[in-house]
């Protein structure tokens, strides 16, 4: 009986990309009693595993949580696998607007103390006494209301780079702190002003809605389904957009366009920019926003110093972080002194510039091909990219690949390449490969090869 994965995510990632099958990123939460969530994990982790099903999902004494990727042929038996659960039955799967094959490469099914943490120990608060749902048209109609205030129940990262027009957006880094400040700043409207609330999927309003009806708030309010239901249903139903910007995600991409309007700066030349990235340097891995340009001036890092340490011996670098608690790095995210433009754009309503459209790498190529490897770095002068070659062989004259969610899809004949800093017409696995290319690349590129 498996209960845990077997393959890495690059092995995962090649049987993706040589099935060829669309596969679609979902989001769903259940509030719920559940007596042993960890048999009910593992039900779940046989079931889902049959399906191809992966993804990050946290089950604990008050309900599920799951951000998942699913074969597009599979959705019905994957849904299936959910409603033989009372409390799971009709229950809403918000399907991502922007799809991406490798949004997860793993499954993984935690058991946790709650889906989300708040902090409380109130045995009298009933997270099941919730606010009023609002559909996307509902929500905008609300906004209008003068009696009405909204607030962003997400964290301080995620709201820089989208937001809705005039929410307050607390400065804080986790869920159970905006809690409080919020009852505090609002305490004088608990009678008389509409609380409405958002979050990326709804279960983080779900919860703060029980806990401010909790508190006395009479006219509780949440957008349902959260902001990536909103984005699918404006889209569908050609509704006006009120929310300006990106919706932060918690998969791969780390970001999902809703409107063209970019409203962060790179946090450190100030550019508009609303990509995040994690720091290079694995004892860091700060989560900031980095411009293209930034990003390849400083090979992917949040300062100088992890750019040194990236080109130190591997050894050396293991030396340096043994020991040290790097917890409070990795989790303030974005709130590093490093950072000169760490409070960009003061989360304003105003756009700074316009997203360029990439193209959609959901139209997917009908032609096999196997993945070789990942995008380490581009040099911008010479207009050269840096490959690290980590499955096959690569030869000239081989018909490649270079894939990403900004790159788009390139395809192009290798003609010429570097192999280890000395020309060649062979790579192999372990070996690093440099080439001339008319366009940039990102280090979240891949590299693949087409097969004959």
């Amino acid at each position: 009986m498996q209960l845990y994965n077997t393959l890495s995510a690059e092995e995962r990632a090649e049987l993706i990309d040589q099935a060829g099958k669309q596969r679609l990123t979902l989001s769903f939460y259940a509030y719920a009693k559940i007596e042993d969530p960890k048999q009910f994990r593992d039900d779940l982790f046989i079931q889902w595993n049959k399906l191809d099903a992966l993804g990050r999902t946290y089950v604990a004494k008050e309900g599920i949580n799951a951000q998942m990727s699913i074969p597009a042929e599979n959705m019905e038996a994957f849904r299936e696998t959910l409603e033989v659960y009372e409390f799971m039955q009709n229950i809403r799967l918000n399907v991502a607007v922007e799809q991406d094959d490798h949004s997860f490469l793993k499954l993984t099914i935690k058991v946790r103390d709650k889906i989300v943490a708040d902090g409380l120990n109130d045995e009298t608060f009933d997270v099941t006494n919730i606010g009023v749902h609002l559909k996307a048209r509902e929500f905008n109609q609300i906004l209008d209301d003068p009696n009405t205030i909204v607030v962003d129940f997400r964290n301080h990262y995620e709201s820089e780079i989208g937001h809705f027009k005039g929410a307050i957006t607390p400065d804080v880094e986790t869920f159970r702190e905006s809690l409080p400040i919020i009852n505090e700043q609002l305490k004088e409207f608990k009678e008389d002003k509409n609380l409405v609330m958002y979050c990326t999927g709804g279960i983080r309003c779900e919860k703060a809605s029980a806990y401010f009806k909790h508190q006395g708030f009479k006219n509780v309010f949440q957008l349902e389904g959260g902001i990536i239901n909103y984005a699918k249903q404006i889209k569908e139903k050609n509704i006006e957009s009120k929310f300006i910007g990106k919706n932060f995600v918690f998969d791969h991409r780390l970001g999902e366009r809703i409107t063209d309007d970019i409203v962060s700066q790179c946090h450190q030349c100030g550019k508009p920019c609303d990509n995040h990235t994690n720091c290079e340097n694995e004892g860091c891995h700060l989560l900031f926003i980095q411009c293209d340009e930034c990003k390849t001036a400083m090979e992917n890092c949040c300062s100088s110093e992890c750019q040194e340490i990236i080109h130190m011996p591997l050894v050396e670098q293991v030396k340096l972080r043994r020991g040290v608690k790097n917890g409070n790095m990795i989790f303030r995210k974005g709130k590093s002194d490093k950072l000169s433009f760490k409070n960009s754009g003061e989360l304003s309503d105003k756009s700074l510039a316009v997203a360029q459209k990439p193209e959609d790498i959901r139209k997917k190529i009908k032609t096999k091909k196997i993945l070789l490897g990942k995008a380490e770095h581009y040099y911008t002068k010479a207009s050269v990219g840096l490959f690290i070659i980590e499955n096959n062989e690569l030869n000239i004259g081989d018909k490649i690949i270079i894939s990403g969610p900004t790159t788009g899809n390139e395809i192009l004949i290798l003609e010429k390449m570097f192999v280890n800093g000395s020309e060649n017409t062979l790579a192999k696995a372990g070996e690093k490969v440099t080439m001339s290319l008319p366009f940039r690349i990102r280090l979240s590129d891949r590299l693949y090869k087409i097969l004959d």
